[in-house]
């Protein structure tokens, strides 16, 4: 068996290489370089179990980063559990292969409840006074303990949210090298998203002051753990899952069907609250993607013509067309809607500001019913943001509860999305690796990546 580290570099595209990434350009020009044919929707859970397991969302299962759990009644984005990803995963492949195959899977998501044998993954610690301290979950657990001694705690505030650096990136790849070296795994899995973040603040310019400096932060980052799996004798493979657009425009489809008398709030202490028990239609907002549950089919007309009258929706898909987007799977919405290439959901459903819910202005993943890529700013409106986060966080070192809501509720500021197929395959994603068998002359789909490093284990 030959060993393999495969990095995911979040965003990156072919029309990125070139100067501003010297390192990972020319592995790509010493190797091989090919465009990867991501599935839909283009996003991080959907790709990556695409990535897994070789099977499309209507098999696998992952139909968007979050969906409406039908038991439940509750929408959930960010789940950890690998048992919701349906179908043999690579490791479990190579180690029915050979037995002494092992699996490192560092940052990939669906980590927990896994079967691979080293692992790590974003987990904080989540306090009764409300407090969110940084952490992450590792198998076994004792390496928890090895990476936070060597490499300090994992940079939660970094790895997302307006205070993103690439701190968090470069901890992942520093406990990359540190697994690779102690455990000797296999196949290495990575996933560095630095790059992601400046792209979606500020759309794919690479003119963009901040976008140039994100570029030559991950190229260095990712091209020493490069250098580090290739001393050691490791075929280094570099994925993308998705390419990011400039949009501005986005589409409040939520506010559109509680206008249309679809969807429901209920109001909490001033707050409201989407409530998925009694809408009769709502929609799960994920970039360029929205899922939209209907829960009276005498409803799926109305719900249909409102969207189809939504500036920036390109297209939406019913129980007859989803199959032609892979999408047909329970998870799915009764109808999708798709973004034009400009456009992007909110998840917004409030009409009036000052009802938004407390959560609206803080980095909240898992209470907010769809992916909210505002999270990357700071309110503009607050005129010394630093001086009121450390109010905050001082206050909460007192004792006192402080809600950290420093985050604005302007839609208008995101300037990159995903989540749609890119019109031009240089503005999509890729797959690069050092050994040019593996991708000479080929055209590479997101589901033939887990050949692809069998491939590169076993040939």
């Amino acid at each position: 068996m030959k060993s393999v580290l495969a990095m995911i570099v979040v965003g990156l595209t072919p029309r990125h290489l070139g100067p501003l990434m010297p390192r990972l350009s020319a592995l790509a020009r010493e190797g091989a370089m090919v465009p990867l044919q991501t599935g839909t929707p283009a996003v991080t859970c959907s790709v990556q179990a695409s990535f897994m397991t070789g099977l499309t969302p209507r098999e696998h299962g992952v139909v968007a980063n979050g969906w409406l759990f039908r038991d439940l009644m509750e929408v959930m984005l960010w789940r950890q559990s690998n048992r919701l990803v349906e179908g043999e995963k690579v490791w479990e492949a190579g180690k029915r292969r050979n037995p002494a195959f092992t699996c490192a899977n560092m940052f990939w998501w669906y980590n927990m409840a896994s079967s691979h044998d080293f692992g790590a993954t974003p987990r904080p610690i989540y306090k009764a006074d409300g407090r969110k301290l940084p952490d992450c979950y590792t198998v076994p657990d004792s390496l928890r303990d090895r990476l936070t001694e060597r490499l300090g705690p994992f940079p939660l505030f970094q790895f997302w949210g307006p205070a993103t650096t690439i701190a968090s990136t470069r901890w992942i790849a520093d406990a990359t090298r540190m697994v690779m070296a102690e455990q000797n795994p296999t196949l290495t899995l990575v996933y560095l998203p630095h790059l992601d973040y400046d792209l979606q603040r500020f759309g794919p310019d690479r003119e963009h002051p901040a976008v140039r400096k994100s570029l030559a932060e991950i190229d260095a980052v990712a091209g020493d753990l490069a250098d580090a799996a290739r001393a050691s004798g490791r075929t280094v493979v570099i994925l993308s899952e998705y390419g990011i657009t400039k949009v501005d425009r986005p589409i409040h489809i939520n506010r559109a069907l509680r206008d249309a008398g679809l969807l429901t709030v209920r109001l909490e202490d001033g707050g409201e609250l989407l409530d998925p028990t009694v809408s009769k239609a709502f929609a799960v907002a994920d970039h360029q993607i929205a899922h939209v549950y209907v829960s009276d089919p005498n409803s799926l007309p109305k719900a249909r013509e409102v969207l189809q009258g939504l500036p920036g929706i390109e297209r939406v898909y019913d129980a007859a067309d989803k199959h032609s987007l892979q999408l047909d799977h329970p998870r799915s919405g009764e109808l999708v809607a798709m973004a034009d290439a400009r456009s992007w959901f909110t998840y917004y459903y409030w009409n009036d500001d000052r009802r938004a819910p407390d959560f609206a202005r803080t980095v909240e993943i898992h209470r907010k019913p769809g992916y909210d890529p505002v999270e990357l700013f700071l309110d503009p409106n607050i005129s010394s943001p630093k001086l009121a986060v450390g109010k905050r966080l001082l206050m909460r070192k007192l004792g006192f509860r402080a809600l950290m809501d420093v985050i604005p509720l302007d839609a208008a500021l995101v300037g990159g999305s995903h989540g749609r197929i890119t019109d031009d395959v240089s503005d999509g994603p890729l797959v690069i690796s050092d050994r040019i068998s593996l991708l000479d002359g080929k055209s590479l789909s997101a589901t033939g990546v887990k050949s692809l490093l069998l491939d590169a284990v076993f040939s």
